[in-house]
């Protein structure tokens, strides 16, 4: 998959991450997205540099949804400050 699925796929993980994700977010539904975008990205590719698993495969997304659960809580742990 290449950049533009990644961004696309990361869309709809910053939306499902804010779903999964407990508590109150003050933070609007662009920083969400760009958050999942991210988070996408940065599971996609550590993912599969790391040997986890291959492109096109669901823990892909999976893995994507957790970077990008992992991101929304530090920002939100930081920006708590």
């Amino acid at each position: 998959m290449g950049i533009i699925g990644t961004i696309f796929i990361g869309l709809i993980v910053g939306l499902v991450a804010r779903f999964l994700k407990p508590g109150d977010d003050s933070m609007g539904w662009i920083m969400t997205i760009l958050l999942g975008i991210g988070g996408s990205i940065a599971a996609t590719y550590g993912g599969q540099a790391l040997g986890i698993y291959e492109a096109g495969e669901a823990a892909g997304f999976i893995g994507a949804v957790i970077g990008a659960i992992v991101l929304l809580v530090i920002y939100g742990a930081i920006k708590k400050d």
